[in-house]
């Protein structure tokens, strides 16, 4: 089913990785391995022009594995080696807060991570607006928030795209931020992103994370790249007196906790370059192939790096 208000023609194209900052790398690929079927494209230490791109220089040198759903080609998970962050819980800061990944079979997966290092904080549950739509959420061995999810009706007319295996790529990225109105247009204006309806919902995760009443709803939506089945959704987290969500913990030199980045193909670089922390750049690695690449900040903190289409 397709509820698009707008029908633009993006410049962001496609999610071309999802970057999450662990501090056991050893048990996080091993865990991606066995129980997602991950497989290793390729390993090392983090490329020091790599890490100023992204203003976060304190991760040059780290040890990280970029991984790939069977299946898939051009779509990566990239986890690097950081130290654990005193203070930081999932789903209570704001930037990239999840990361939401396509699968065959949400139910079959949900027993086979039952007892694994993945955490299961939401069990299969149909959405609340698109019924035949069925996640699940975890929280994966190094913090970081992952949403799997199945279309459990027609996956030709979805606005999900179909899996490439029993668990597939990420397909939608989910970003936190206290303005919600604010985010919706940075991202729509800059990248003519196309819009679907602002709901209400009832996250019932968030509010048992950040101990808000089961009846408290945020303000939430999933906004199209130009490429089928790929989003970003922005959620608007409360804030104020009471409210425990605020900006992500953790060292400003170093890459944030859990979800961390987020690399986006994008049409034309040149458009946004003014925004970038460091100028754009090519790098070799199996993310960029060669092409050139920025890193912008986001309207909640998020780091929102950019690969120029090629």
């Amino acid at each position: 089913m397709s509820d698009w208000t707008t029908f633009t023609e993006p410049d962001l194209l496609r999610i071309v990785a999802t970057t999450a900052a662990v501090p056991d790398l050893d048990a996080a690929e091993a865990a991606y391995t066995r129980y997602l079927g991950y497989g290793v494209v390729e390993r090392g230490a983090l490329d020091a022009d790599l890490a100023v791109s992204w203003g976060r220089p304190g991760s040059a040198g780290a040890r990280h594995v970029v991984m790939r759903a069977s299946g898939e080609t051009d779509t990566f998970v990239r986890l690097v080696e950081a130290p654990a962050v005193p203070g930081y819980r999932p789903l209570t800061s704001f930037g990239w807060t999840a990361f939401e990944i396509i699968v065959d079979d949400v139910h079959a997966l949900a027993e086979r991570l039952a007892a694994s290092p993945f955490e299961i904080i939401g069990p299969p549950k149909p959405l609340q607006f698109m019924p035949s739509i069925i996640a699940m959420q975890a929280v994966g061995p190094g913090g970081e928030c992952l949403y799997f999810t199945m279309e459990s009706g027609d996956r030709d007319s979805s606005i999900l795209p179909p899996p490439s295996g029993f668990v597939g790529r990420t397909f939608i990225v989910v970003c936190a931020g206290a303005d919600f109105a604010a985010m919706l247009r940075w991202y729509v204006d800059r990248f003519s992103l196309r819009e679907r309806p602002v709901r209400q919902s009832k996250v019932e995760i968030v509010q048992r994370a950040q101990g808000l009443s089961p009846d408290h709803t945020i303000e939430l939506s999933a906004i199209g790249m130009r490429q089928r089945g790929n989003l970003v959704e922005l959620d608007g987290y409360p804030t104020g007196p009471g409210r425990i969500a605020g900006p992500r913990p953790g060292d400003p030199a170093m890459l944030p906790p859990g979800n961390a980045l987020v690399t986006l193909e994008v049409e034309r670089l040149d458009a946004v370059a003014a925004l970038a922390i460091q100028p754009p750049a090519r790098h070799g690695a199996a993310i960029y192939g060669g092409r050139r690449s920025c890193t912008i900040p986001g309207p909640a903190g998020e780091l929102l790096e950019l690969v120029e289409a090629g």
